[in-house]
């Protein structure tokens, strides 16, 4: 599979995921109405749909996905709660995305 096409699949099983946790989050943590917990409930089902199109065996695109999760987390919460990040936040991400480059990307013999 093309680097390329993963990273965007990696990116469209982030987005499924956190923003969906968030519709839930909103729903109960700040009383949103229920169809927006729904939303997320039917985003994060189809999160579980997107992770299938990679083509890697799964530990090894979940364990990557771990990774991504990580970075896209503190990215959404950037633009969505306003938070700003410290420099152990931004060495840990640049750590784990080191770590998924590797992990998944690493040519195998």
């Amino acid at each position: 599979m093309a680097v390329t096409k993963s990273i965007f699949i990696f990116i469209l099983a982030g987005l499924c995921e956190i923003g969906g946790g968030y519709l839930i989050w909103l729903w109960l943590k700040e009383g949103k109405p229920a169809w927006c917990g729904l939303l997320g409930g039917c985003i994060l089902a189809f999160y579980g749909v997107v992770a299938t199109w990679q083509t890697a065996n799964f530990g090894r695109v979940y364990a990557a996905y771990g990774g991504v999760f990580v970075i896209m987390s503190l990215l959404w919460g950037v633009a969505a709660d306003k938070y700003v990040p410290d420099k152990y936040d931004i060495l840990g991400a640049l750590l784990v995305l080191l770590g998924v480059c590797i992990a998944y990307y690493a040519p195998r013999t």
